[in-house]
């Protein structure tokens, strides 16, 4: 059944199944005659000759110069063309996909006063698979992400690129292909496309949906660990966590205690220190921040979703325009800024237990570097600094770039969001952190090989799925290829669905 788009009720999770899984859409009755509606009175405002920006007036620092009748029916395609200024390389499918459908949704609250023709068929292209071809880089995430969104526009004019059906083709032949008549663009149509952080914020819901799967594995992870290192699990009883309050810790608490249940490590049987370290005793309070920064997050990225992104936005029931800043990315990137140093924090923790499982003063007993050939060979030595090197790429793009503006457009825009380089950089951050994650998997299996205990269910079902693509490390082996193996299973999920098979949801 399709997701139907009203303008409300867009969630990650849904923009997910449409971007990345192909689910169709349908825009709500409801929603189109709210766009009819809408439309009816700006065409008599226009009709009015009303002084309404971006469709009598030009843009930016053009805005007080009023266009004639003739000039406004060319406005809009020049304003595209003269928009479409992107730069590198194309962004995904699933990138794009998700951005026409936060701009659909935006469209159906009927304040965007765009056509019906233009909503409907942003909805056949979902749809049919026609995915424009969008440069990545070139938004400042203000006015919307208005360089990515014109080369969507270019196809409702018949031009740019499209992907259909696995090929690259010019945008009319890929509309053409799928059957999608080109609606051309009126006046405001074209604006209303492109004035609104829907690629960023499409980007940016992707990435929390895969944050809070990566943060789930980051539990497991941490579960093998403790369990490979003998850690005192009393740190872990929820209690603790409750007196405090956070939610997070809290949440992650109990997801570890899942993984490690039935294990002879809560049973009393195997002997642990009075106290751990903090990289075994404080992860739930340091994983359970990450969690309640990407709930706050995500919490900003559906009010975005769901809101009216725009500028100017009507309002029909006043025969009103108001025209003001709907389309600055800041609730998005700041939050989003959060987000990606929290994932990068996670890493950082990670990174420590890995070197608690290879550090021989630290270990607990295991075999140096978990090799039983110390010497001869080398193990995991190397392993660690292949995780250090991505976690200090991680922190680099942790800093904020919500605080970056540079002025444009002779300083009429002169504050923007840079959320897209936000949105870019957090995909980055994740791209890392299967890495740094896989590799602490990786080491933790290694470990729980040289113990001789019952692990907990969910440790056993983690380790169980490692050893399919992983195998023990007996002697040196180039390891660059059990590294990218491990990046890729975490990437896919594989581990996480496994566990939750065995121990329920993790949250």
């Amino acid at each position: 059944m399709a997701i139907v788009l009203d303008g409300s009720g867009l969630t990650i999770e849904k923009l997910v199944r449409i971007a990345r899984h192909g689910e169709e859409v349908g825009l709500h009755p409801d929603a189109l005659e709210r766009i009819k509606l809408c439309r009816r009175m700006l065409e008599e405002k226009i009709q009015a000759r009303e002084i309404m920006y971006g469709i009598n007036t030009g843009i930016g620092e053009f805005s007080e110069v009023v266009l004639n009748d003739e000039q406004v029916k060319q406005f809009q395609r020049y304003l595209i063309y003269n928009h479409a200024a992107g730069i590198g390389d194309p962004a995904p499918i699933e990138y794009v996909r998700g951005a026409m459908a936060s701009r659909i949704n935006v469209h159906a609250h009927g304040k965007s006063g765009c056509r019906p023709e233009i909503t409907l068929t942003l909805v056949d292209m979902l749809n049919k698979g026609v995915t424009p071809v969008v440069c990545q880089k070139g938004s400042v995430g203000a006015s919307g992400d208005l360089a990515p969104m014109s080369q969507i526009a270019l196809l409702l004019m018949g031009e740019g690129e499209a992907y259909y059906r696995g090929q690259r083709l010019p945008g009319k032949e890929a509309m053409d292909r799928a059957g999608i008549p080109v609606p051309d663009l009126h006046a405001r149509d074209g604006l209303a496309i492109i004035n609104g952080s829907n690629l960023l914020t499409a980007m940016s819901a992707i990435h929390l949906y895969d944050m809070n799967r990566w943060l789930k594995q980051a539990e497991i992870a941490c579960a093998m660990s403790l369990e490979a290192l003998y850690a005192n699990m009393k740190p872990y009883d929820v209690r603790l966590h409750k007196v405090r309050g956070f939610g997070g810790a809290v949440r992650s608490a109990k997801a570890i205690m899942k993984c490690i249940q039935g294990s002879d490590l809560v049973s009393g049987r195997l002997k642990t220190k009075v106290q751990d370290a903090y990289s075994m005793r404080s992860s739930p309070q340091v994983i359970g921040a990450a969690h309640d920064a990407i709930d706050y997050a995500k919490s900003q990225v559906e009010i975005e979703l769901n809101g009216v992104g725009d500028n100017p936005v009507f309002f029909p029931e006043h025969k009103l325009t108001i025209t003001g800043a709907n389309f600055q990315g800041s609730p998005v990137s700041l939050p989003m800024d959060m987000a990606g140093a929290a994932i990068t924090m996670v890493c950082v923790l990670s990174e420590r237990r890995l070197n608690r499982l290879t550090n021989p003063a630290l270990s607990v007993g295991l075999p140096a570097f978990l090799t039983t050939g110390a010497g001869m060979f080398s193990g995991m030595m190397l392993s660690q600094y292949t995780a250090d090197s991505l976690i200090v790429e991680q922190r680099m793009l942790s800093a904020p770039a919500s605080i970056g503006s540079i002025p444009a457009a002779a300083d009429q825009e002169d504050f923007v969001s840079m959320g897209m380089n936000t949105a870019i950089k957090t995909g980055q951050i994740i791209e890392n952190a299967y890495g740094v994650l896989g590799i602490e998997f990786m080491a933790a299996a290694q470990a729980l090989d040289f113990r001789d205990f019952t692990p907990g269910r969910g440790v056993a079902a983690a380790k169980a799925v490692i050893r399919k693509y992983v195998e023990h490390l007996e002697e040196d082996r180039p390891l660059y290829t059990d590294h990218n193996k491990m990046k890729e299973l975490v990437k896919s999920g594989e581990i996480l669905d496994e566990v939750e098979k065995v121990v329920g949801s993790l949250g």
